[in-house]
């Protein structure tokens, strides 16, 4: 258990600090997650808080760091 909610601080971490998302953006998903339980990196884009450029390399980050 341990390891997964570290890896969900890195990608919180590679949200905030690659794709500059605010706090704001990534809680807005997360608070969409209670409702949806769709992957992370969907609900950002769904939500339009990273564009298919952003998504790509949110999925190409997960793809290589977990």
């Amino acid at each position: 258990m341990m390891t997964t909610h570290n890896k969900d601080i890195e990608l919180l971490d590679f949200l905030h600090n690659e794709l500059a998302l605010s706090h704001k953006d990534i809680a807005i998903a997360l608070k969409h997650r209670e409702f949806d339980p769709a992957p992370l990196p969907m609900l950002l884009w769904q939500y339009g808080l990273v564009n298919l450029e952003e998504l790509e390399k949110i999925l190409d980050w997960l793809h290589n760091n977990i």
